[in-house]
């Protein structure tokens, strides 16, 4: 069976994906990714394929959908097949850009538990019965990962590259999917992805 290599979002570690694990760990080998130890999507990437099976199944979500289209980019035929959630293709705008310094600031300054619960977690996630107990989980990601972690993967978003290229270019399987209401990624970046990559399927 395809290995699945699963690379989670920002200020997330594996927990993120503890539904995925129990119901696929008996299924396939599973391989989580972490992206916390590098400042640019390329080198997050870079690592992560260096750990990787020789040819995987490889899922993103949001920040990991970044860098899974950059390992996509590095390393086209190893990617089996891929799964693309709740993300964006396109370049950090200059307006996203912007506040990135701010929260950088605050988080160095002690106040990561602030930008999180202001700035971050009220775009997560819709109205729904396990909202509180989910945001209450990625709180906890993100201070166990904490604020250097914070500021380098702030960093690595703010100077990633457009991947549309790197998504025109592939012909292999893909889902795309995404949250009708998610305001972060909206669903028409995921109908570019979904309209660039022919093997694709939206939902």
């Amino acid at each position: 069976m395809t290995p699945l290599v699963l690379v989670p979002g920002m200020m997330c570690d594996a927990r993120l994906f503890a539904p995925q694990i129990a119901a696929l760990s008996g299924r396939r080998p599973l391989h989580l990714a972490a992206i916390s130890d590098h400042d640019s999507v390329e080198a997050l990437a870079a690592a992560i394929l260096a750990a990787a099976p020789l040819r995987f199944a490889l899922a993103g979500l949001s920040m990991g959908g970044i860098v899974a289209m950059e390992m996509l980019r590095q390393a086209p035929d190893r990617v089996a097949g891929l799964a693309l959630m709740d993300t964006n293709p396109l370049a950090e705008t200059d307006a996203a850009k912007a506040r990135r310094g701010p929260q950088m600031d605050k988080a160095r300054a002690g106040r990561l538990d602030a930008v999180m619960r202001d700035e971050m977690k009220p775009n997560y996630l819709t109205d729904g019965p396990r909202r509180a107990e989910i945001l209450a989980l990625c709180m906890e990601m993100a201070l166990d990962l904490g604020p250097e972690v914070f500021c380098r993967q702030s960093r690595a978003l703010r100077d990633r590259s457009d991947q549309t290229g790197t998504l025109a270019a592939c012909h292999g399987p893909a889902l795309i999917l995404c949250g009708r209401d998610d305001a972060l990624c909206p669903v028409a970046r995921h109908e570019l992805m979904h309209g660039l990559m022919p093997g694709s399927r939206l939902t």
